[in-house]
């Protein structure tokens, strides 16, 4: 048993020596099935795509209320915060950009005759500056993410900003993981697209070599990290930044033509896709049902990437 800040007792369950692959392959399984449904929202539904993205994001606003009532299942509420995030960055984030780009007419980045860069993510570059505002605000307020924790320490004001590393009662894992999953994968979606802009970089400057090659470095050593958590609540949060940070890599790589994306074009590679979705039913069903003999979960902060 350990003590909460407030001295309160929480059970803490914990899974075996697998817990933190097995959550780092659940979230990494996830992100092709975030790329496969705006694809499949596109090309299904054509001219009613807009309402099919506001369909998904709302969707994912349900599935985060679920998640922050059932705050006391931890794992349920990390789950259901994780699923909330995609849904909400695909349906309502990602289709935002495709809908000024299409209304405004802004034209794809060639590379020859083929695209290199669609007009929503042209687009979404405008949203640095936001993205800075919203770094400021994690910067300077209450933190458990280990990284701004750091930078905390450095400029001296974790003591103003009331950071604190122990986990508090009643914090919503849901929420947590939600906003954590968005900015993560804002943060480095950004990142990647400065990197590809030939005004700023290129998709073969050295610059966008260190992105990913230094992305898969900075994941190895969170999955080194990540393999020591037992808690699986925990876990599951630990491995978002874990996985957005490896997939910088996986991006980056397929940018290069090293290998086709098929989560890309999942209506041309359906079996492919489907065998995707199915594993990540059953790493989800295996997860849960380790979690349903009979322990109950505690709540713990997300550890964001050091």
């Amino acid at each position: 048993m350990r003590t909460g800040p407030e001295g309160t007792s929480r059970k803490v369950v914990k899974g075996g020596r697998l817990t933190g692959a097995l959550a780092f392959v659940i979230v990494l399984l996830f992100m092709p099935i975030g790329h496969a449904l705006m694809v499949l929202n596109e090309a299904v539904l054509g001219a009613s795509k807009l309402v099919g993205a506001g369909s998904l994001g709302t969707l994912g606003a349900l599935l985060l209320l679920l998640g922050v009532r059932l705050n006391r299942n931890a794992l349920s509420a990390t789950l259901l915060g994780l699923v909330a995030g995609i849904l909400v960055w695909t349906g309502w984030v990602e289709f935002s950009f495709v809908w000024i780009a299409e209304k405004h007419g802004v034209a794809p980045l060639m590379d020859g005759d083929e695209v290199a860069t669609r007009p929503e993510y042209l687009v979404m570059v405008s949203s640095l500056g936001l993205l800075g505002c919203m770094l400021l605000f994690f910067l300077f307020t209450s933190t458990r993410c280990t990284l701004f924790l750091w930078f905390q320490r450095q400029l001296r004001v974790n003591r103003q900003a009331g950071a604190r590393s122990g986990p508090g009662p009643g914090r919503p894992v849901a929420l947590v993981t939600f906003i954590e999953t968005v900015m993560i994968i804002w943060t480095f979606y950004l990142l990647l697209l400065l990197a590809y802009d030939p005004d700023l970089a290129g998709d073969r400057h050295p610059l966008t070599w260190l992105v990913a090659f230094g992305s898969l470095a900075w994941s190895a050593w969170l999955i080194a990290r990540l393999l020591r958590i037992h808690a699986f609540d925990h876990a599951v949060r630990y491995a978002v930044p874990t996985v957005v940070i490896f997939w910088n890599f996986v991006e980056v790589a397929g940018r290069w033509g090293l290998f086709k994306e098929i989560w890309v074009h999942p209506l041309e590679h359906w079996v492919e896709n489907s065998l995707i979705a199915l594993a990540l039913l059953l790493f989800m069903g295996r997860y849960v049902l380790d979690h349903a003999r009979g322990r109950r979960l505690r709540p713990t902060g997300p550890a964001g990437p050091a």
